[in-house]
């Protein structure tokens, strides 16, 4: 916090600081918690009406009276990495793009609308890298038409916690009714160590999805867009290891330059905690490896504890958050 020559605490944050990194500390409402001061670090997206509206990393948006603040600074747009190869989000979020592609896209100025007949969000929403070209609510109006005319809902896809990610956009997004349904994690880690690893287990690398690997896939019933969408990306690799009833473990990675990523990695049931996803994916970095790339990449949820325990003992770690916006439920259709 920011401290006078007197020693006291300052604020010296105003609403012109909008859209930069601040952290803040406030009173504690009494009775609320034990403790008489709290500390918030985000992105002040909004002061209107003498309430500040910071989003955190996780894009948790926090409301703070004006009236409560003690303290207050501008901070760094964004920490110094600790671990993991360099990379700014705008790399990642076209790196990402690339390698899960829609059927359909379409630009609107810096942003582009995608569609797959509704296969996943990441294929079915706009990734606005941006500005649209129009004001933000025009824009919008023409997101739901667009998807509207598709028969999909409208998804905006975002991001939170790193350098040139869309805080401001969120705030904007919920303050028009727009609803977050799902929230992500970006992560990132070196590939060589993931190659590294033994692989245990013989491993069958393909260029497509055949219908072994589809049997082990979560997402029953693929249809033709589905496997265009899953087949899509600079140098795509399929990997299984077999099994007596169909692959016991299957993956997918795509070679981009000098990031790999990883994605569809999932085992039998039965056969969990065996080091079977490990080996998936070791087979799959030492491919990546020979086409040139140094680094890796992956999406992983919040809920999913038992994949993110995984990939940070394989050393990566989180690079940014990233969310789905739902467009507002239009009155009397039943959402």
């Amino acid at each position: 916090m920011e401290i006078s020559a007197g020693g006291r605490l300052e604020v010296r944050i105003t609403a012109a600081d909008v859209g930069k990194r601040v952290s803040v500390r406030r009173r504690c409402e009494p009775g609320v918690t034990e403790e008489k001061f709290t500390d918030t670090v985000g992105v002040l997206t909004s002061w209107n009406d003498g309430v500040l509206l910071i989003t955190r990393k996780s894009g948790e948006s926090v409301r703070i009276p004006e009236s409560s603040l003690v303290a207050g600074k501008v901070v760094p747009a964004a920490p110094a990495r600790r671990r993991g190869p360099a990379a700014s989000y705008e790399e990642l979020a076209r790196v990402a793009s690339r390698a899960w592609r829609p059927v359909e896209s379409e630009r609107l100025g810096e942003w582009e609308l995608r569609a797959a007949a509704g296969f996943t969000r990441r294929a079915n929403s706009v990734l606005p890298l941006g500005d649209p070209g129009i004001p933000l609510d025009e824009a919008l109006d023409v997101v739901r038409r667009w998807y509207g005319d598709r028969g999909l809902p409208a998804y905006v896809q975002t991001a939170t916690g790193a350098e040139g990610t869309q805080e401001l956009l969120c705030a904007e997004l919920e303050r028009r009714g727009w609803v977050r349904e799902v929230t992500a994690e970006l992560w990132v880690g070196a590939l060589a160590p993931v190659a590294d690893r033994v692989a245990a287990e013989k491993v069958v690398l393909s260029r497509e999805a055949d219908e072994a690997w589809l049997s082990r896939y979560q997402r029953k019933g693929v249809s033709e867009v589905a496997l265009r969408v899953l087949g899509s990306g600079p140098s795509v690799w399929f990997a299984s290891v077999p099994g007596a009833d169909g692959p016991a473990a299957i993956g997918r990675c795509v070679v981009d330059g000098r990031w790999a990523s990883f994605a569809a990695v999932e085992v039998d049931p039965a056969l969990r905690r065996q080091g079977l996803a490990t080996t998936v994916m070791a087979a799959l970095a030492g491919r990546a490896l020979e086409e040139g790339a140094s680094a890796a990449w992956l999406q992983v949820e919040e809920e999913n504890a038992g994949a993110r325990a995984l990939y940070a003992g394989m050393g990566f770690g989180a690079h940014h958050a990233y969310h789905h916006y739902r467009e507002p439920a239009a009155p009397g259709d039943g959402r």
